[in-house]
This record gives C-alpha cells, sequence and structure tokens, in this order.
C-alpha cells in the first residue's frame, strides 16, 4: 500500500486530496499546524487509513517508516490570510518547501509543490 503525506491536509485542499488519496488505497498522513486550516475538515477521515499530526512545516519534518509521497499544499491561500500572515505564508513557501524537499530525500518520496502566487 502507498503512504503519503500530505501538509495543508486540514485546509480545503488538502482535505479533499487526503480524501481521494484513501480512496484510491493510500495510507495517508496528513499534517497541519491549524493556523488557517479546521479540524472539522478532515473529521470525516476517522476511521480511515489517515493519521493527523499537528505540525508546522517550517520546522524540521520526522516521519517514522517509508514514505512514497509527499504533496506539499501548506500554506495560507488567501488574500485576508496573506495579509494577516505574510511572514508565515513566506515561511512555509520557503521553509516548508526545503523541509519537505529534504524528507523527500531522505525517504526517496516523489514530491508535488502546490503553491500561492507569492512563491
Amino acid at each position: 500500500m502507498p503512504r503519503a503525506l500530505v501538509t495543508g491536509a486540514a485546509g480545503f485542499l488538502g482535505s479533499h486530496l487526503s480524501e481521494r488519496l484513501l480512496d484510491e488505497g493510500f495510507s495517508v498522513i496528513g499534517m497541519d499546524n491549524l493556523v488557517t486550516g479546521d479540524l472539522a475538515n478532515i473529521a470525516h477521515l476517522t476511521g480511515r487509513d489517515f493519521v493527523f499530526v499537528r505540525h508546522d512545516v517550517t520546522n524540521y519534518i520526522n516521519i517514522d517508516g517509508p514514505l512514497d509521497w509527499i504533496f506539499h499544499f501548506a500554506s495560507p491561500a488567501s488574500p485576508v490570510d496573506y495579509l494577516k500572515l505574510p511572514i508565515q505564508t513566506l515561511k512555509v513557501g520557503s521553509l516548508g518547501t526545503h523541509n519537505t524537499l529534504g524528507l523527500a530525500r531522505a525517504k526517496g518520496a516523489r514530491i508535488l509543490l502546490a503553491s500561492t502566487s507569492e512563491v
């Protein structure tokens, strides 16, 4: 069974991607710091092969076990959020991407980056 990490999993896109991956037979680790995400977006994934980790991707990321895919969807994603969280938005795009790339390299995983226009 393929195993994936979805950053920004409690956001709109991340939660829908997590659901789709589960439907496709993936084991999913959802990661979010909940700055703009909401646990209500992933509540329906409880009881499936889904594990939620509350973590800020701008900090070092460690995942035990194998990892096949990383979907880096973490970022505030609206103009209102950019104005309230400009530094956090830039850090997710730079440090968060750096950390997910490092994890992908360490695990031999493929990575897909979905970003904001600010990056």
